[in-house]
C-alpha cells in the first residue's frame, strides 16, 4: 500500500474507523494531531468522524551530530523524557543533553502560539482521544505524546497512523487502548517511502486547516 499524500492517507484511515464497529462506542471524540506531517492525516480523519481537530505538540530529541536519531522528546511545556537504554548505549547523559531539550521546549512555546492562536488546549478528560500522526518509525514522539495524554484521563486513547514499523505499532499497544495501523510492511526504513508526495507540511498550512476548524466550533 503506497499513498499518495496524506490527506489520501488520511481518507483511507477515516474509511477505516467508519467501518471499525469500536467507532460507534467513541463518546465525545477529539482528533488530536502531531505536528506537523500528522496534521493534513488528522484533518480528513476529523472532517469524517464530523469531530473537532486540534494539535498535541511533540518536539523530538536528536542525538547530538545525528539530531535524526531521537533520544528523547519534549510534550507540551514539561520536562523531557529521555530513552535512558539509548542513552546508556550511546555514552550520553541527561545532562548533556537538556540544552537541546531547551531549545525544542522554545520551539514548542513558538509553534504552539502560532498554530493554535489563541485559542486554549481542549479538555481531555472523560472524552475519546485519537491521536493521528503520518506515520511510525522510532515511534518515541508518538510514545511520548500517549504518556502524556493518559495523564489527561480520557475515556478512551486511540493512536492512528497510515503505515508504520510493525515492530513499534506493537510496542505502542502498552501505551494505548488501541492502535490503528493501515499497513505495516515487514521491510520498514522510513515514512516517506509509503508515500508518492511527502513534501514538508510548514506552519502556514497547519494554521490554515486549524482555523477551518476553529471557524466551525
Amino acid at each position: 500500500m503506497r499513498f499518495h499524500d496524506r490527506s489520501q492517507a488520511g481518507r483511507n484511515l477515516a474509511d477505516w474507523f467508519l467501518e471499525w464497529p469500536e467507532t460507534g462506542r467513541l463518546t465525545d471524540i477529539v482528533v488530536l494531531a502531531l505536528p506537523r506531517g500528522g496534521v493534513p492525516v488528522a484533518a480528513e480523519l476529523a472532517r469524517a468522524l464530523n469531530a473537532p481537530l486540534d494539535i498535541q505538540m511533540v518536539r523530538k530529541i536528536g542525538m547530538p551530530g545525528r539530531p535524526e536519531l531521537a533520544v528523547g522528546a519534549v510534550v507540551d511545556d514539561q520536562p523531557p523524557v529521555f530513552e535512558r537504554e539509548k542513552l546508556e548505549v550511546l555514552g550520553l547523559t541527561e545532562e548533556e543533553l537538556m540544552p537541546l531539550a531547551d531549545r525544542e521546549r522554545k520551539d514548542i512555546r513558538r509553534r504552539e502560539r502560532r498554530y493554535r492562536t489563541g485559542r486554549p488546549a481542549p479538555h481531555l478528560r472523560g472524552r475519546s482521544v485519537i491521536l493521528v500522526d503520518d506515520g511510525l518509525a522510532t515511534g518515541t514522539t508518538a510514545r511520548a505524546a500517549l504518556r502524556h495524554l493518559r495523564e489527561q484521563h480520557p475515556r478512551r486513547l486511540i493512536l492512528a497512523v497510515p503505515v508504520g514499523s510493525p515492530d513499534v505499532a506493537l510496542e505502542l499497544r502498552d501505551y494505548a487502548d488501541s492502535v490503528v495501523c493501515l499497513h505495516m510492511p515487514e521491510h520498514f526504513r522510513a515514512i516517506s517511502q509509503w508515500y508518492a508526495h511527502f513534501d514538508e507540511v510548514g506552519d502556514t498550512e497547519i494554521v490554515d486547516i486549524l482555523r477551518s476548524f476553529y471557524a466551525t466550533a
